[in-house]
């Protein structure tokens, strides 16, 4: 069974988030592929992951790059694995993959947005009904990640 875990933002934007937990993958050696609900968000996040810190950035591609097998990190908005990762993100409206095909997923979501709260929701029954070890995960004021369930 695979990990699942939801990460509720209510504190940081995506922006913020995602790539401090894609620095924490490629530390670790794991490979990832990120899925967003549309075209224009992984656009700009893509552009983003080029910038985000002055002093490096994160290696990645999309479907507007070839070569994915290569990639550590992979932006896509189809259910596609080109690159083998063995973790998972959902963010931006995107939904939960088939779980059984990753080591781990990971669904970041808006807490301030109530549709995205309703399918993180359905999410969770969804990964808890089929036996995935799932866990939420909310920021506390002083910014540090705090297990809730």
């Amino acid at each position: 069974m695979a990990e699942v875990l939801f990460y509720h933002l209510d504190r940081q934007p995506l922006e913020r988030v995602l790539p401090e937990l894609l620095e924490k993958c490629l530390e670790r050696g794991w490979r990832a592929v990120v899925q967003f609900g549309s075209e224009e968000r992984c656009a700009a996040i893509d552009a983003h992951l080029w910038t985000y810190r002055d002093e490096g950035f994160l290696p990645h591609g999309s479907s507007e790059d070839s070569l994915a097998e290569a990639q550590p990190i992979w932006l896509t908005i189809h259910d596609d694995n080109p690159n083998r990762a063995t973790v998972r993100f959902v963010a931006d409206g995107a939904d939960l993959p088939d779980a059984s095909a990753y080591e781990r997923i990971v669904m970041l979501f808006d807490g301030n947005d109530n549709d995205a709260v309703d399918r993180a929701r359905a999410a969770w029954k969804t990964a808890k009904a089929a036996g995935h070890d799932t866990t939420y995960w909310q920021q506390s004021e002083r910014g540090r990640w705090e297990r809730k369930a």
